[in-house]
């Protein structure tokens, strides 16, 4: 007959837990969560059943991947443990909604939290610098994603500084292993000019690390701009929706990011032309321009010539009419008297005068003086 082992009850409680932590240090159970509740914004409770049992669970709200509620599949991974006053639980390290039903309600639910909070509003979205001289990049570092993203870069455009931090994108550690990088990127002296978080597709539970609130809020606390593509164009993750721009691929994020070379040199080839047939026509106008105004130049320097000839004929004849030779070629005198010109008036008897004709001098001595009728009058209102 055997023996029973004979416990004090803390002893066995120890024993137990020595036990648990022994076989199963910690466990995950999938199942429906009921009695859901938080107490103290800090502790969570909940169970979780199927239909024959059910087990309770403790937790705090940082193992949340988002809001959860009542009716939700989850997958919890704890530390099965008896505690020596409530009895036994498992002690929450990580939940995941599991199910497309599920994940997508929970989906929901955190969306709504976060909108309601204003980190999907278009007011937060940044530009993002088009081209970028150095990207970070996000993903892992053996997936398709990678390799398209990187084949279209150097495709398109080239010599673009690419910085890798290789993560895990699906599972349980993805969520911390991509805000960790995020972070990484962030702390950096000289950041690259934009954030590129990226994957393949994959079901629901495959991505599902890309609408947790860490990853989520990670994104939208960014001080780089952020490019977010999560597996194929009709999947929309939250960490999409917080992104400052969101690429429905891995090389559609590559296509968004830099510009095509071969479009760029057709473009600039073709504003070579437009700015070549531009000069070309602004030459011929300016050549045009220059000849009408050569033109006018000449025609009025020509008139302007004219003019000034015109004018110094005028004051060449009237030089010459007054040129006192002139009078004296028409038989004019010019009276001297002691060296100066005297008039009529001025001239008394015996008076010796120089007369200046046009070809002699003449020597006179005056006997008489006679005044003209009309210069008589004259004189005589003078005196």
């Amino acid at each position: 007959m055997m023996n029973d082992a004979t416990f004090s009850v803390s002893e066995f409680v120890a024993v137990l837990n020595q036990t648990l932590e022994y076989a199963y240090p910690s466990v995950t159970i999938t199942g429906e969560i009921a009695n859901f509740r938080v107490s103290k914004n800090r502790w969570v409770y909940f169970d979780l059943k199927d239909d024959d049992a059910s087990v309770r669970f403790f937790g705090t709200v940082y193992q949340l991947p988002g809001p959860l509620e009542d009716g939700m599949m989850v997958a919890v991974r704890g530390v099965p443990r008896l505690h020596q006053q409530y009895g036994f639980s498992v002690t929450v390290q990580n939940i995941q909604p599991v199910g497309e039903g599920s994940i997508k309600k929970a989906a929901k639910l955190l969306e709504a939290k976060l909108m309601a909070e204003g980190l999907f509003d278009a007011e937060r979205k940044r530009p993002v610098p088009y081209p970028p001289a150095h990207i970070g990049l996000v993903t892992s570092g053996e997936s398709a994603a990678y390799r398209d993203f990187i084949k279209i870069i150097n495709a398109r455009w080239g010599g673009v500084q690419i910085t890798l931090i290789d993560v895990q994108v699906q599972g349980e550690v993805a969520p911390a292993q991509v805000v960790g990088a995020i972070e990484q990127f962030n702390s950096l002296a000289v950041p690259p000019d934009v954030l590129v978080i990226t994957r393949g597709g994959g079901s629901a539970e495959d991505l599902q690390a890309f609408s947790t609130e860490q990853v989520t809020r990670a994104v939208a606390a960014s001080r780089i701009p952020t490019v977010v593509a999560i597996g194929h164009e009709v999947d929309i993750s939250l960490a999409e929706l917080a992104a400052d721009q969101r690429a429905s691929t891995p090389s559609n994020a590559a296509e968004l990011l830099v510009p095509d070379r071969r479009a760029v040199l057709e473009t600039v080839r073709s504003h070579r032309e437009r700015l070549a047939h531009f000069l070309q026509t602004s030459l011929s106008d300016a050549r045009r321009e220059l000849a009408q105004a050569s033109e006018t130049l000449h025609g009025s320097m020509v008139q302007l010539v004219e003019q000034s000839r015109q004018e110094i004929e005028l004051q060449r004849r009237l030089l010459h009419a007054y040129n006192p030779q002139e009078a004296l070629a028409r038989g004019y005198a010019l009276v001297r008297k002691q060296n100066s010109v005297v008039r009529g008036q001025d001239v008394l008897v015996g008076d010796d005068l120089d007369v200046q004709l046009a070809e002699v001098s003449l020597a006179v001595h005056v006997k008489s003086v006679t005044m003209n009728k009309e210069n008589r009058k004259d004189d005589k209102k003078e005196r």
